[in-house]
């Protein structure tokens, strides 16, 4: 096992693809097997913040100006400004609504694709974290690219319906893209969220997916449970709000998935 500290993108343009739940579920089992988590919120949406704190700490976090925009804005090291969750093994960079403004701050910087790669560069090379995990906006613009040039492996969640599929062809030559300037990154494959088997839509997502090249797909795919909205309500991941729960056993399969490629 490689134990360099790993660098995962979870991104979709496509909005509510579950970006932000499978990016805090999937750090959350992470930490649940002993290994050391950081995630990082770059959406001003913050929903990944709010998966872990509660809306007064998130907008505390917004307004003290000690986020994610103050250190691409600022270039400056992150450390600072990452909090300790109320689990184990896990931290969090939050977010601030002043993200927004991220892609012009970051088109004035000198190779600016290479700027958040620059700003996590201490805590990476810290060997304190075993994975850092970078939640991004549903966007394809310099920030998403920033991300992936960061990054060691780009993780794609797609919804099951019918619109699920929307931009994933953009999603793909955007990655292209991004590797011309990152040679590292790989795909690590396409993870399907909110899946209703019972639906027409499922089988064809899921047969699409199938015949995409050279395109991992993985096994475990998550079906839609109200005990995710339900945890998303109290600031937790399901794993921690519902552990019994369908979709938590199902992130936990998906991770250990996920764990066997980055591991090889």
């Amino acid at each position: 096992m490689n134990t360099a500290t790993k660098v995962i993108a979870f991104a979709n343009n496509k909005g509510g693809s579950g970006k932000s739940t499978t990016c805090s579920n999937v750090g959350y089992a992470l930490a649940l097997g002993g290994y050391r988590v950081l995630l990082v919120d770059a959406d001003m949406q913050q929903n990944l913040s709010l998966s872990f704190f509660g809306e007064e700490e998130v907008l505390a976090f917004s307004e003290s100006g000690e986020n994610l925009f103050t250190a691409i804005k600022d270039e400056c090291d992150v450390r600072p400004f990452i909090r300790k969750t109320a689990y184990e093994n896990l931290s969090l960079l939050p977010s601030g609504i002043l993200m927004s403004g991220a892609e012009f701050e970051l088109y004035g910087k000198k190779n600016m694709e290479k700027t958040l790669a620059r700003v996590l560069e201490g805590v990476r090379a810290s060997g304190e974290y075993d994975f850092i995990l970078l939640d991004s906006p549903p966007t394809l613009g310099m920030l998403v690219m920033n991300i992936m040039c960061a990054s060691d492996y780009l993780l794609i969640p797609i919804e099951a319906s019918p619109w699920g599929l929307f931009g994933l062809a953009n999603m793909l030559d955007f990655f292209g893209k991004a590797q011309e300037i990152n040679k590292k990154l790989s795909l690590l494959g396409i993870a399907v969220t909110k899946a209703d088997e019972r639906k027409g839509y499922f089988r064809q997502t899921m047969e699409f997916l199938s015949e995409l090249e050279n395109v991992n797909v993985f096994k475990n795919y998550i079906r839609i449970d109200s005990a995710v909205e339900w945890a998303q309500d109290n600031s937790q991941p399901v794993l921690a709000y519902k552990k019994s729960s369908r979709s938590a056993k199902e992130y936990l399969e998906m991770t250990k998935e996920m764990l066997e490629y980055v591991n090889r």
